[in-house]
């Protein structure tokens, strides 16, 4: 009798090991797709998923919120050319990852937002499940693609599409629903494996039509102003090689967006960020690579833009043409390709442009750098925002590896006006849609992302939105340096409360805040500075140890200014003026 029940016990083994279940076919997809990051919170019904990930050999990093770990998904897609993952619980945890899986999808980073969720029957009647909700029609108007999976053979369907949509063509925020009762779904392991799919070639090469390449380098070598405006489409294309070349060969002065620093040196003498306001007016030819002709770029028309020109604009995507102003030369295609293709054309005869823009430009360069090398060298207390970034600009220039996180309004406007950068791709801001509270997520998913350290210098109203992600930056004893420069409010600190009431003004926080003490108070480094020289010293230590720390940079409460360089959007503000 005991050998029949060792017998049943063994066969019963057997049966087990030769089951799979939901939990395992998202994690084995996943790792077939080489993806080994996980940005999320565990909670019903993902929870084991998160462990089981973990158990598996993936990394997964769990935060406080929900849409901090989107972010740093969103930007970990960015920084990776795959897509970030972020995986939250149902209905309120997904709302949570909404704002971030727009964010992806508005920037073009390939993002994955996977959200458990309640039962399609129940959610149909509206029979009032645990966190009801019908999360895929919700999530459909703000990603590029959104899928359900309702049948554990068909999450490698779900997973391979959910990929390729993230990263193909123009990159950007998927949706993947999987229902709690998918998750516990078992199959036979071969089965389940077969069912798996490794995508091939998700982002395949798009090239563009060679007529529209000869009208673009026409136009170009007819250019008397010519200017080359690089987005962070660019960096994110990862044509570095190709796209200096280019710029180099042609001898055209060029203009990066601010995550497309570093594509070249921002040293580099054909750099012509200095004169930012000079270019875009007296330009005659501008051609766009990998960036929009939107908000930030004054949507290619107005005082911005001064007299006409035509408009060269490289985009994979051919219904970005027009859609602001007419272009000449649209060039339909992924970058490295059409890149690759204008640069094969321009011969060696090429001429350079004329020597009048070209000093022009330079001219305006050299005029607007010595005017803010004297805003730099001022020695005025307490410090401003010009004396701190002075200190983070010499740091960034001896650290041009690390990754450098920016948020905030004259925090951000400021910074990416005064720092340099060097290597692509090591700039992260808010970008498109200019949504506060990337900081902290951005900085997890960098560091985690590249093993390399990172500086995120955020406003104290910044770092509000994401503060509490300290805590996971030190549970995870992350090499991130914070530093906040601190005013005590939003824009500034010194506002008051116009009827005199006891209540302080709207904009203006706890004066004196010691935003240090939350970085100790969870086992960190924290800092208190009031001087350059402290500022630059607790930073450089911070660089060196690796350990986590904060740094709060006290500045004037006065510096700044409403909405950093955005007042014209506010209407209470335009009407005063």
């Amino acid at each position: 009798m005991a050998e029949v029940g060792n017998e049943l016990q063994r066969h019963a083994a057997e049966e087990h090991q030769a089951q799979t279940d939901g939990f395992h076919l998202v994690i084995d997809a996943l790792k077939l797709n080489g993806i080994e990051n996980i940005y999320g919170l565990p909670g019903i019904p993902v929870t084991d998923l998160a462990r089981l990930a973990q158990a598996n050999g993936m990394r997964v990093i769990s935060f406080r919120h929900e849409q901090n770990a989107g972010n740093a998904a969103a930007i970990a897609g960015f920084i990776s050319q795959k897509p970030g993952v972020c995986l939250t619980v149902s209905a309120p945890g997904f709302l949570n990852g909404l704002t971030a899986l727009a964010h992806a999808t508005t920037n073009c980073f390939p993002m994955i937002l996977i959200s458990g969720s309640s039962e399609r029957e129940i959610v149909d009647l509206q029979q009032g499940d645990y966190e009801e909700m019908d999360q895929l029609a919700i999530a459909r108007p703000h990603a590029k693609a959104a899928f359900r999976v309702l049948h554990a053979e068909d999450i490698g369907v779900g997973i391979a599409r959910a990929i390729r949509a993230a990263v193909s063509g123009r990159p950007g925020g998927v949706y993947l629903d999987l229902p709690a009762k998918l998750l516990g779904q078992s199959l036979e392991a071969a089965k389940g494996k077969k069912s798996l799919i490794k995508v091939v070639d998700p982002a395949p090469r798009q090239l563009p039509a060679p007529d529209s390449v000869d009208r673009a380098v026409a136009l170009l070598k007819n250019a008397k102003r010519p200017l080359i405006l690089l987005g962070k489409g660019a960096a994110y294309a990862r044509a570095d090689a190709d796209i200096r070349a280019l710029v180099e060969k042609t001898g055209i002065p060029y203009l990066p967006m601010s995550m497309a620093k570093g594509l070249l040196p921002d040293t580099h003498p054909q750099s012509a960020s200095a004169a930012r306001s000079y270019v875009l007016a007296e330009a005659d030819v501008v051609m766009l690579v990998g960036a929009r002709l939107n908000w930030l770029l004054s949507h290619g028309k107005g005082k911005t833009w001064g007299g006409p020109k035509q408009f060269i604009q490289i985009d994979i995507s051919p219904t970005e043409m027009d859609s602001n102003v007419a272009i000449a030369a649209p060039v339909v295609g992924d970058i490295g390709s059409c890149v690759s293709a204008i640069l094969g054309k321009v011969g060696n005869d090429f001429a350079k442009p004329p020597a009048e823009w070209l000093n022009a430009v330079y001219e305006r360069k050299d005029k607007n750098l010595a005017k803010m090398g004297e805003l730099l060298n001022k020695e005025v207390s307490p410090m401003n925002f010009h004396t701190g970034l002075r200190v983070l600009k010499d740091v960034i220039k001896a650290n041009p590896d690390i990754s450098f996180v920016n948020e905030g309004a004259n925090t951000l406007d400021y910074a990416r006006a005064v720092i340099d950068m060097y290597e692509p791709r090591k700039r992260l801001d808010v970008g498109t849609w200019g949504v506060m509270g990337v900081g902290m997520g951005y900085a997890v998913a960098a560091a985690v992302e590249t093993n390399k350290p990172v500086l995120a210098l955020c406003g104290d109203s910044a770092f509000g939105f994401s503060g509490m992600e300290v805590e996971t930056i030190c549970r995870y004893n992350l090499p991130v340096c914070i530093v906040i420069f601190n005013n005590n409010g939003i824009y500034k600190g010194v506002d008051v409360n116009p009827t005199g009431g006891k209540d302080p003004a709207v904009t203006t926080f706890v004066p004196g805040a010691r935003y240090d003490k939350m970085m100790e108070a969870f086992g960190g480094v924290g800092a208190n500075v009031t001087t350059p020289a402290e500022l630059e010293a607790a930073v450089n230590e911070a660089l060196r140890s690796g350990r986590p720390t904060l740094v709060n940079a006290v500045i004037d409460p006065s510096a700044g200014t409403e909405s950093g360089r955005l007042t014209n959007l506010n209407p209470q503000s335009s009407a005063k003026k």
